[in-house]
């Protein structure tokens, strides 16, 4: 099925992937929210454990997926806030249906961003690290960033998608992931070439330019404002690795719960889809009134 796109602030139009769900117009919709590098394909292995119950949507962020994404764009992550909010406000969920935001890493912090600008438009957040730092526990303005180095070094291109998967399983930090959750990234985040080639969708220096602008990030402040349940899932905790944060993230919510899982890395939901589409969906009963 092709995405739907919507129309987001600076030209942008984020693309918006429909994982599946029940034919209930009622059923409560899973807003899946990607980290930085990813798309919203990636999350269709843990969606295809809910889609019984649950309308599955996921979105491509600006420059991310095949957002449509204009040449020269700003990527601080306030403009990441607005594309969550563009999918909220775009009427793709019908009125009065229940909304349960999912978000990972830098997905967790647009999830923030939207939750503080349209109040009551979700119904609560389950969020895998989240970068959401506290004052100084992320890298310095005039600092160097080694996550947007690594990402300007990244391949861009390989001889066909069997070929990149091959790649990425055999070497970290993507041999983590489970295979189903590798290919879904793949064949979601490369475009086929004329000459047969797949180059990724995700520029390395939009990915760079993605993780360098996480220090202009905000969302830390917006906290005390989410008045709406949220849990912070956590996995094992690494040098310069947002689990190190997270718990200080759940502590300064308002409604805010910690859940561990320390035998996770920070790919956590597309390493175990199975064990935390689970998780989620426990979390969701409990807060669906």
């Amino acid at each position: 099925m092709p995405p739907t796109y919507v129309p987001s602030s600076d030209g942008v139009r984020v693309a918006v992937h429909d994982l599946g769900g029940p034919d209930d117009p009622a059923a409560p919709v899973l807003l899946f929210s990607h980290a930085t590098g990813f798309h919203g394909r990636v999350w269709a292995p843990m969606a295809a454990y809910l889609s019984g119950r649950f309308r599955c949507l996921a979105i491509d962020y600006r420059a991310h997926g095949v957002a449509d994404t204009p040449e020269g764009i700003d990527l601080r992550w306030a403009g990441f806030g607005d594309d969550a909010v563009a999918v909220l406000d775009s009427g793709l969920v019908p009125a009065g249906v229940a909304v349960h935001g999912v978000g990972h890493s830098m997905g967790g912090a647009a999830l923030v961003m939207a939750a503080v600008r349209r109040p009551g438009a979700l119904r609560s957040l389950w969020l895998f690290e989240p970068i959401v730092p506290p004052p100084g526990a992320l890298l310095s303005d005039d600092g160097p960033n080694p996550m947007a180095a690594s990402a300007r070094r990244r391949r861009p291109r390989f001889d066909s998608y069997e070929a990149a998967i091959a790649n990425y399983a055999s070497k970290p930090p993507l041999d983590t992931l489970h295979p189903d959750a590798l290919r879904a990234y793949v064949e979601g985040g490369f475009e086929t070439q004329p000459d047969g080639s797949v180059a990724l969708h995700c520029r390395p220096e939009w990915e760079a330019a993605t993780f360098e602008g996480a220090r202009h990030g905000n969302a830390w402040d917006l906290l005390t404002g989410v008045e709406l349940p949220v849990t912070v899932v956590v996995g094992a905790e690494v040098p310069l690795g947002p689990a190190a944060f997270a718990p200080a993230v759940a502590a300064a919510l308002p409604h805010g719960y910690l859940s561990e899982h320390r035998e996770l890395g920070h790919f956590g939901p597309l390493e175990e889809p199975g064990k935390l589409a689970t998780e989620l969906a426990g979390w969701i009963d409990d807060n669906s009134d």
